[in-house]
């Protein structure tokens, strides 16, 4: 991750201090081609005022990284476009999460999409949801069983 601190952007290594392959919604991958195409176009018409050794997958015309708060300000602005409303983009982490859990998906899953490196934290943050989940599924219950053969 990219963060500017006292003036000065930096990379910084996520918490864990692992790399890790972050799965991604099949939608997600056609506009990240697009945009890696466009990024090779970029990179070509920049030449040699391309930042040497950039590989990021955003970055400024010339290949640099983008700074955090224009991140946010895209954010903002696609958020708005759409009709959603304007959270922290950390709460889009938390968001995907929720609805993860809300669909039924296995809080082991959840962990190991999030990165959490134990299975506690994942529980903590949600466990309102996997609540309001089985609250949900005893409600089905409740149907279910008041519609057995032979009872009224």
């Amino acid at each position: 991750q990219t963060q500017r601190r006292r003036g000065v952007l930096y990379d910084d290594d996520p918490k864990s201090r692992r790399r890790r392959v972050v799965p991604l919604p099949g939608l997600c991958i056609a506009p990240l081609r697009w945009h890696r195409m466009r990024q090779a176009a970029a990179r070509a018409k920049a030449g040699e005022t391309w930042a040497t050794g950039s590989d990021y997958v955003f970055t400024t015309r010339t290949g640099r990284p983008v700074e955090p708060r224009n991140v946010y300000r895209s954010f903002t602005r696609v958020a708005q476009s759409a009709g959603i409303r304007v959270v922290r983009l950390h709460d889009a982490r938390h968001g995907t999460a929720t609805l993860l859990t809300a669909a039924g998906v296995a809080p082991r899953v959840v962990m190991e999409i999030l990165g959490h490196s134990q299975i506690s934290i994942t529980m903590d943050v949600y466990t309102h949801v996997v609540q309001d989940t089985q609250r949900e599924a005893m409600s089905h219950m409740d149907r279910l069983l008041r519609k057995r053969p032979g009872r009224q």
